[in-house]
């Protein structure tokens, strides 16, 4: 028997490994001291450029939205929801992106789809100044059906010690800054799926006059990324601490940026809440609470800003004409979020 008879194809796989090669290339910085194809990537920090480096990884997968990619055909918009999840994650410890490196594993090996998702891997890294170092492609027939795949992403950025954002930082009174989401980023898929696929039974090419889109092309909509909107706000030292609103929604991740003897207050109405979020809530009648624990409600991430830093954080975000909400406080004593008021329309 041949690798091939258990339903490994090398063929496929090599010729996957060329094309990721090429879109590589692209992304490759000064640093990046080998090329892709040995065991390991290589990557030299600058001694000019840093004084003492604090490094910074993390690791991130895109979950059901890859089912949604796989029904409407498109695959290019998954590969940068990685990389953009990832840069605001470290993102949040003041860390600029060095490199990224991506793990795709299939049913079964599809060059054409793999080139897709690669390539938007490899547009985003040129767009976030991050080199795609290398990664791995797997063919794991048994674990994985003919036509899914998985997709997982490692970052690792560097800020200075001294310039590390520590939520210990933190005092009452200081300010939330909201940066608005382009929709549901990479969470809260396996509840709208259910919603919107079985219980209201669309397909992916329904026009819903309620958000005014094909829902497929709504669900795809990017993983928004912060970095260039927020790098002169970090060098500046204006921000203390970030929360990037991932799974469990500005509950669940707020807090993580406060120390623990601290709670933020969150005012309800003071963003707008996109369409799909209101169109979601009225297909599952989904309580507020559930909803805020469970998608990002047109918030990505939030800024802590000390009080007197507030009006200069205001200013650089309108001469980047970039939309952001005053939308709460931190408050003395322990607790979860509090919230104010009720979802705006």
């Amino acid at each position: 028997m041949r690798y091939a008879d258990a339903g490994v194809n090398i063929a496929a796989a090599d010729q996957i490994k060329s094309r990721i090669r090429r879109l590589a290339c692209r992304t490759f910085t000064r640093n990046v001291l080998e090329p892709i194809g040995g065991f390991g990537g290589l990557f030299a920090l600058d001694p000019k450029k840093w004084k003492e480096p604090v490094l910074v990884a993390s690791a991130d997968g895109v979950g059901t939205k890859l089912k949604v990619a796989a029904a409407v055909g498109v695959h290019t918009t998954i590969g940068a929801d990685i990389v953009h999840h990832s840069v605001n994650d470290i993102l949040t410890q003041g860390a600029r992106p060095l490199f990224f490196l991506d793990y795709l594993a299939m049913g079964k090996l599809d060059p054409a789809i793999a080139e897709q998702v690669i390539e938007g891997v490899s547009r985003a890294c040129r767009e976030e100044g991050c080199a795609l170092v290398g990664g791995e492609t797997a063919e794991m027939p048994g674990v994985y059906a003919a036509g899914e795949y998985d997709l997982a992403g490692f970052i690792v950025g560097a800020v200075e010690r001294s310039r590390r954002l520590d939520p210990r930082g933190v005092r009452a009174g200081d300010a939330l800054v909201g940066l608005p989401s382009s929709g549901l980023h990479t969470n809260g898929y396996s509840l709208a799926r259910k919603l919107i696929f079985e219980a209201a039974g669309l397909k992916p090419s329904t026009y819903v006059a309620e958000i005014g889109n094909k829902i497929g092309a709504e669900l795809l909509k990017p993983h928004r990324c912060y970095r260039a909107m927020v790098e002169r706000i970090l060098d500046r030292g204006w921000v203390t601490s970030m929360a990037h609103i991932t799974g469990g929604g500005i509950t669940g991740n707020l807090p993580r940026a406060l120390p623990r003897h601290l709670h933020a207050v969150v005012d309800l109405g003071s963003w707008p809440v996109l369409p799909i979020f209101r169109y979601l809530a009225q297909l599952g009648s989904i309580t507020p609470t559930e909803q805020l624990r469970t998608f990002n409600m047109g918030v990505g991430m939030i800024l802590v800003i000390p009080s007197k830093f507030l009006k200069q954080v205001e200013a650089e975000l309108k001469r980047r004409r970039e939309k952001f909400y005053l939308i709460g406080r931190v408050s003395t004593g322990p607790g979860p979020v509090k919230y104010t008021g009720s979802l705006g329309s």
